[in-house]
């Protein structure tokens, strides 16, 4: 690993390694996969995780990199949670959820970036502790709330990108930073993608509950 990020190129008069170039890759296959509902999406999702961890502890970013340590293992859960949601036809089925299941991701997201900055603060763990810890508690939210294949979780993704691009200039990663870019207009339409297909198949949460 400590050749992936000694190794890279200069982007934007800045040095990227291997292991961000590759690491920021696949987090962007991801979404894309992500847009298809393929069950793929979660083993490149844990490839990403080794290798960002990597790039963002070097870069003394410890939300970040604890991110990818809860991600991983989320990532592992979604992967067995979607192989029981998938269809031949469709692809894993997605649902809209519930009024209650909203409150909890904005609950989840709110309360969690406060405890997760308060502890980056106390640790030292991090130059930026609160646009950390809003991007490390959205991030682990978006992918549970994909790994329940609801539409929202697109939603807490913009809201993370909204900070993560101005950390990861303001960490000079700009490589990152023009990814999680790309990520913004690649999250809007996987959005707009996911409601339509929720609403070919008429699945809320609500619904899907009460038929099993």
């Amino acid at each position: 690993m400590q050749a992936l990020l000694q190794y890279g190129f200069t982007a934007f008069g800045e040095r990227v390694s291997v292991a961000e170039f590759v690491g920021q890759l696949c987090a962007l296959l991801v979404v894309l996969l992500a847009r298809r509902r393929t069950m793929w999406t979660w083993p490149v999702q844990v490839l990403a995780t080794v290798l960002l961890f990597a790039v963002y502890s070097s870069a003394h970013l410890g939300g970040l990199a604890a991110r990818q340590v809860v991600i991983f293992a989320i990532s592992v859960s979604g992967w067995w949670a979607w192989t029981r949601r998938n269809d031949a036809l469709y692809g894993v089925t997605v649902r809209t959820g519930t009024r209650m299941q909203r409150l909890i991701l904005v609950v989840a997201l709110v309360v969690g970036t406060v405890a997760v900055a308060l502890l980056l603060s106390a640790w030292g763990a991090s130059w930026a502790p609160w646009p950390d810890a809003w991007i490390f508690v959205g991030s682990v939210v978006a992918f549970a709330g994909q790994g329940l294949r609801l539409v929202e979780f697109w939603i807490v993704w913009l809201a993370v990108d909204a900070v993560g691009v101005p950390l990861q200039i303001a960490s000079g990663l700009y490589f990152s930073a023009v990814v999680y870019g790309v990520f913004t207009a690649l999250v809007i339409h996987g959005w707009l993608e996911w409601q339509h297909a929720a609403r070919e198949r008429g699945v809320t949460a609500t619904e899907e509950a009460s038929s099993r």
